[in-house]
């Protein structure tokens, strides 16, 4: 088998972990109805994934925690606000997770310089958040379609270290170490991998 082959083969197996058979939009009614065990089973469930994507954007562990429960007290407080006919519950779920890592990462940079490439990441996080956040539910099944069809366009690389990112929560170090390549060159390859995927599905 080729490294090419590799890759995609590491790309199918991916493909399991999008699919979830827990029920979000229950959960979430229960927390509506204030059933603390409710809350207990979504943040069992759901907690490693959202954590990864918390720490995906902060880029440290204790701030994502932190930002992973302050998002769930948001999630609790406002479960009766969801509405299933505009999106689904896990999608709802991730969003507040992002924007609450996004309003961390934006205080920093108040005091904080960054550099460009950082900059950029940051810049299509929160577009492609904001474009989730926009569609209702059918519109997002096409979406998924439509963003595994871009996926397959990128190359090896970018593909890989995309989802190696933002489906295992790997930080740009843990990705570099995974593929085995420079820490410069994982973050070229997700930068330019997530313009191209922006550029893909407008």
């Amino acid at each position: 088998m080729t490294k090419g082959q590799t890759q995609d083969a590491n790309l199918d197996t991916a493909a399991p972990r999008i699919q979830d058979l827990f029920d979000y939009a229950g959960a979430l009614a229960g927390c509506a109805k204030r059933d603390a065990g409710a809350l207990r089973r979504l943040y069992d469930h759901a907690s490693p994934y959202l954590l990864g994507v918390a720490l995906r954007i902060v880029r440290d562990r204790q701030t994502a925690e932190d930002v992973l429960h302050d998002a769930f007290l948001k999630i609790w407080n406002a479960a009766g606000s969801f509405d299933g006919n505009r999106g689904e519950a896990r999608g709802w779920l991730f969003s507040i997770v992002r924007h609450e890592a996004l309003n961390v990462v934006r205080s920093r940079l108040r005091t904080v310089t960054v550099d460009e490439d950082t900059a950029e990441a940051l810049d299509a996080e929160a577009a492609l958040a904001a474009y989730g956040d926009e569609i209702d539910a059918a519109e997002q099944r096409v979406l998924a379609g439509r963003l595994g069809d871009c996926l397959t366009q990128l190359d090896p690389p970018k593909r890989e270290s995309i989802l190696l990112a933002y489906l295992d929560g790997c930080s740009h170090a843990e990705v570099a170490t995974r593929l085995g390549a420079p820490l410069g060159s994982v973050k070229a390859w997700i930068r330019r991998g997530l313009r191209a995927l922006k550029e893909c599905m407008q």
